[in-house]
């Protein structure tokens, strides 16, 4: 069935138009629109069909949605549901209002226009490479027909529940990027201030966390209540507690003496044992 579908694609900015380049050989045709035509020529060298409005995309069975903001995807959408036929899946990977995905599919579904929400994670270069994440808000239907799609560009390919529930997902995703970037920013502070060369400690960082897995690495658990003593992680959270609150304690007390505040390291102190699910190492609770 994938043959005979045809695919269009509006956005083709540094993230669309890498993902876009991965479909031009889809055997059903690609069929693709840019306010800026200057956007569009490399797909047309490539052998892609140039669209001349967004509602000539909507010829197109899979339609993949990559602008700028809420805005910008509630107008693409809407000129598309009035030229789309029914069973057409509009996929939208900006990452927009939480609420946005589920009330266009409930708009849409009467129509039989299928709404996706597939924010991705990666970058364009892992989008060049064919290896981003993309997180899935679809019903049944409208999944089975955008996997294979997506496979084009994703080496990995999640639903994440019904529409919605990607931008969900890729907002807590998000969120963890750049609360750690602010916490990059603070222990470079506190380096520079113990005199560290900053240059030789983002190395440093950057090996070590392609050992670890950083954060995602603690990621593996089905929720956030505390655990059970058999629980198969549990000794090794308790075992990652105790070094977090040992070296917390210690880069707050190197803060104190340089003069440096670390608000997220004494937020991290105070919190992680409870986030991991694990008590308070006796010695190092605060009030």
């Amino acid at each position: 069935m994938s043959d005979h579908v045809k695919l269009g694609y509006i956005g083709l900015g540094n993230q669309g138009l890498p993902m876009a380049k991965r479909l031009v050989d889809w055997p059903g045709g690609l069929v693709v629109f840019d306010v800026r035509t200057e956007a569009m020529t490399p797909l047309a060298e490539l052998g892609a069909s140039l669209a001349d409005s967004v509602a000539d995309v909507a010829t197109a069975d899979v339609i993949s949605v990559t602008v700028l903001n809420d805005a910008q995807v509630r107008d693409v959408v809407a000129e598309l549901a009035e030229h789309a036929e029914p069973g057409t899946v509009i996929a939208i990977h900006s990452t927009i209002e939480p609420d946005t995905a589920a009330e266009l599919a409930d708009r849409l579904r009467p129509k039989g226009i299928h709404v996706v929400d597939a924010p991705v994670s990666g970058g364009a270069g892992a989008a060049d490479k064919g290896e981003l994440a993309v997180m899935v808000g679809a019903d049944d239907e409208a999944y089975e027909r955008v996997k294979p799609v997506f496979k084009q560009w994703a080496s990995m390919v999640v639903r994440a529940g019904e529409p919605g529930a990607g931008t969900r997902m890729k907002i807590a995703r998000n969120m963890l990027t750049f609360i750690g970037f602010t916490a990059a920013c603070e222990a470079s502070r506190l380096a520079e201030a113990a005199g560290i060369d900053l240059q030789k400690l983002g190395r440093v960082v950057r090996h070590s966390d392609a050992q670890s897995g950083g954060p995602g690495a603690i990621m593996v658990r089905d929720d956030t209540k505390p655990l059970a003593p058999d629980h198969f992680v549990h000794d090794m959270f308790v075992h990652t507690r105790g070094l977090a609150e040992k070296d917390l304690a210690l880069a707050l007390a190197l803060g104190e003496a340089t003069g440096v505040e670390l608000p997220l390291a004494e937020i991290a102190l105070r919190d992680l044992a409870a986030g991991l699910g694990v008590p308070h190492t006796t010695s190092t609770t605060k009030e």
